[in-house]
């Protein structure tokens, strides 16, 4: 998360929001904001939405990622949300969506695997 410069902005049980100032390196040849970044971000509050449905010391993991692009990424600021559909024992189903400025670019599906402590 602080490798792409991502801060979450928000926190409640089963749902986290992310932002991210856009830079020269989040983009691609184009301009545009790079699809492997805008996945990065869709999956960290898919992610941190689950983790905040789990007890201490347990953990999930991404067992699997679908995105799909809507709009190319361009304008200053992304803003990523992710939500907790249904919470398991054993899979988290979450989905995201990535905004650029008030645009929705991308709409991702993801399934949370939890990790207990062995």
């Amino acid at each position: 998360m602080h490798l792409v410069g991502a801060d979450l902005t928000r926190i409640e049980p089963g749902r986290v929001e992310a932002e991210l100032t856009l830079g020269q390196q989040h983009q691609q040849q184009r301009g545009f904001a790079h699809g492997g970044l805008i996945a990065t971000l869709a999956d960290l509050v898919a992610g941190f939405a689950a983790v905040t449905l789990v007890s201490d010391g347990v953990g999930v993991v991404t067992s699997d990622l679908r995105v799909s692009y809507l709009h190319p990424g361009v304008g200053e600021r992304l803003r990523a949300v992710g939500w907790v559909l249904k919470a398991g024992r054993r899979l988290h189903f979450c989905e995201a969506e990535v905004w650029c400025d008030e645009l929705l670019i991308a709409k991702a599906s993801a399934t949370m695997a939890v990790v207990e402590p062995a």
